[in-house]
This record gives C-alpha cells, sequence and structure tokens, in this order.
C-alpha cells in the first residue's frame, strides 16, 4: 500500500473527496490525473462519477457503518463508570471488596436490565480506560481528616521547628521478617510451576530502624517482645550518632506511647522529640519503604538455607547495603503519600 492511497482516508474524508473530485471533473479535470494525485484507482473515480451522474451527490456521501447496535448508550456508561470508580463493591450490595468482570456484568444488568458477556464486559471497560490493578489497601478507621491535618498543619510546624533548633527528622518503624516469607517470581517452562528449596524450619527476627529524608538509615535487632526498654535503647543510639536534636515520628504503638518513653525522652532536656503520625496510616511513614526493600525485594527472593543465623544474616546485609545507597533511601520519599515531607 503506497503512502498516497486514498483507502487509508476515514469515511467523512473520503465523502468530501468524493465530492470535490466529482466536481473538478465537472469542470473539466481528467479523472486519470486525479485518480493517480489522490491516491485512488482510476476504476473508483469512474465509479464516482457514474453515481453522481445517476443520483446526483447524495449517492457520494458516507453511509452509515453496518453493525451490531450498541446495547448501552452513553449516559449509560457514564453511569457505569462512576459506579465503578466511585463506589467499594460493597456499597452496591456484593459480598466483595475489588471489582470483577463477573460483578460489573451483574451491576449493569441490576441497573439498566441489560445482559453482557464477560468478554463484552472486559472490552467495555478498556473502553471507558479502566483496567484491572493491585489495589492500596487502607484502613478504615483512618480518618482522613486527620490525614490531611498531618499533612498540612502538624508536619509543617515540625519541619519548622526542627529547622530553628538544627535537629534531624526521622520516621521510625518496627517490623519482623520470618523464614516462610516469600516473594518475587521465576521463570519456567509455561504449566510447569518451578519449586525453590528452602528451609521448612520456623523462625523469626525482629527489626527496627528509622530514616531521614537525607538519605540516612539507622536499624537495630532485637530479641523477644517489642518493650518500652528496647524502643529507648534504640532512640539512645540514634541520639548518639546524630549530631544535634532528634525528632523522631512514629506511629501509635503503645510502646511509643508508654510512660517509660514519655520520661526517658523528657529527660533528654530536648535532644529527643517524639511525634505520633495519625492513626491507620502506614503510608504516610517512609520507613515502610525500609521493609518493602528488605521483606520482598530481598530477603524474600533469597531463600533460607540456614534458618535463624542465615535469616538474621540476610536481614542485617539488606540493611547495610540500604545504608550505602543513601540515593535509594531518598528515592523512598519520592513516593506520592509521602510527597508532603519535601514540600
Amino acid at each position: 500500500m503506497r503512502e498516497n492511497d486514498g483507502r487509508k482516508l476515514d469515511h467523512k474524508t473520503l465523502e468530501q473527496v468524493r465530492i470535490r473530485v466529482v466536481r473538478q471533473i465537472e469542470n473539466g479535470a481528467r479523472p486519470e490525473y486525479l485518480a493517480d494525485a489522490l491516491g485512488f484507482a482510476r476504476s473508483t473515480v469512474f465509479g464516482w462519477m457514474a453515481r453522481y451522474r445517476e443520483g446526483g451527490l447524495e449517492t457520494l456521501k458516507a453511509r452509515p457503518i453496518p453493525g451490531r447496535p450498541r446495547k448501552l448508550s452513553g449516559a449509560q456508561l457514564r453511569r457505569v463508570y462512576m459506579l465503578i470508580v466511585g463506589n467499594d463493591p460493597r456499597q452496591l450490595s456484593f459480598g466483595f471488596a475489588l471489582w470483577t468482570r463477573e460483578m460489573v456484568r451483574e451491576l449493569i444488568r441490576r441497573e439498566f436490565n441489560v445482559r453482557l458477556s464477560v468478554v463484552s464486559v472486559g472490552r467495555l471497560l478498556h473502553k471507558l480506560g479502566l483496567s484491572p490493578q493491585r489495589p492500596l489497601w487502607r484502613a478504615y478507621q483512618q480518618s482522613p481528616m486527620a490525614v490531611e491535618r498531618w499533612k498540612s498543619e502538624k508536619y509543617p510546624a515540625i519541619r519548622a521547628e526542627a529547622a530553628a533548633v538544627g535537629a534531624t527528622i526521622y520516621f521510625g518503624d518496627e517490623a519482623g521478617v520470618r523464614t516462610d516469607f516469600h516473594a518475587g517470581t521465576t521463570w519456567a517452562p509455561v504449566g510447569q510451576t518451578p519449586v525453590v528449596r528452602t528451609t521448612g524450619t520456623r523462625y523469626s527476627i525482629n527489626l527496627i530502624s528509622a530514616v531521614s529524608s537525607q538519605g540516612a538509615l539507622r536499624f537495630s535487632t532485637y530479641e523477644g517482645k517489642f518493650e518500652s526498654t528496647t524502643f529507648i535503647n534504640f532512640c539512645k543510639r540514634l541520639m548518639h550518632d546524630t549530631k544535634g536534636p532528634v525528632f523522631l515520628i512514629v506511629d501509635g504503638h503503645p510502646v511509643h506511647r508508654s510512660n517509660a518513653v514519655r520520661e526517658f525522652a523528657t529527660s533528654t532536656q530536648g535532644r529527643l522529640r517524639l511525634f505520633q503520625l495519625p492513626a491507620y496510616s502506614p503510608e504516610l511513614n517512609p520507613d515502610e519503604w525500609v521493609w518493602k526493600n528488605v521483606k520482598a525485594d530481598r530477603i524474600g527472593r533469597a531463600g533460607i538455607d540456614k534458618a535463624k543465623r542465615d535469616l538474621g544474616s540476610k536481614a542485617i546485609a539488606a540493611l547495610h547495603r540500604l545504608q550505602k545507597l543513601p540515593h535509594l533511601v531518598r528515592g523512598f520519599f519520592l513516593d506520592p503519600n509521602l510527597r508532603y515531607i519535601a514540600v
């Protein structure tokens, strides 16, 4: 097909071309010349002339494209989009929290008494600009007002105070890693699920860390239950490794709010200040990205060979690696939910 092939034109453009060609021929232009210039077969142009002489310009106008009529109107399609994008399926009396093609099919039947196949529903969803995606889960107990107030008022005040006294702001969190935690994929023949050998013994290791927007990472491991003494010891090490006051932002874990921790913070006479994130808002804490990197991107893909000792060495190695890559830690703060920190 050559570049000026007229068959590449849409129906409305072709209609205008046909009319203009006929009028030029009526004014004395040669059909052969116009056919070659516009990229049409000569027989096509002569056919246009024959239709014109038989029925006039009306015979040259574009005809409606044949096909099955749409079952849903434009207004109904907009309604489907609003119902899917603006609602949790459970709000519409479905038993699951994630939209599926089968559920959308039932929604359309319920709303408009129109029955579509699952395949047709899939095409319709793509036409609406929707695609299947892994959702972010949020606790329903979270207060959107508290989150907004934290972003617009509380954290800016903390940042301003830290700048005034020369303090370093850290975000801290705790996590546990188990030997039976696995993540990632591997290549294998189609239809044959690969098998990765690892220890069947179940052990865990407990970790605590803190990160700053400058890329600093401090961490520690601990045995047993997370208690006030554990957290206080970590805070002491954090202050020892940091020049100037430390402003540490943590979640609402009972240990963070315990009397022992409060008394210790007070005893530092301003060297350590503790601040609490809004409840049920882990997405506001960049330290969550540390655990994602350590657990899902490193340990979960490595496989544990020697149970607890191997688990501990791999966890510490993953954290040491992050310490040597401050640009990667700074990249955690680029998450859309964490942009409030850099504003």
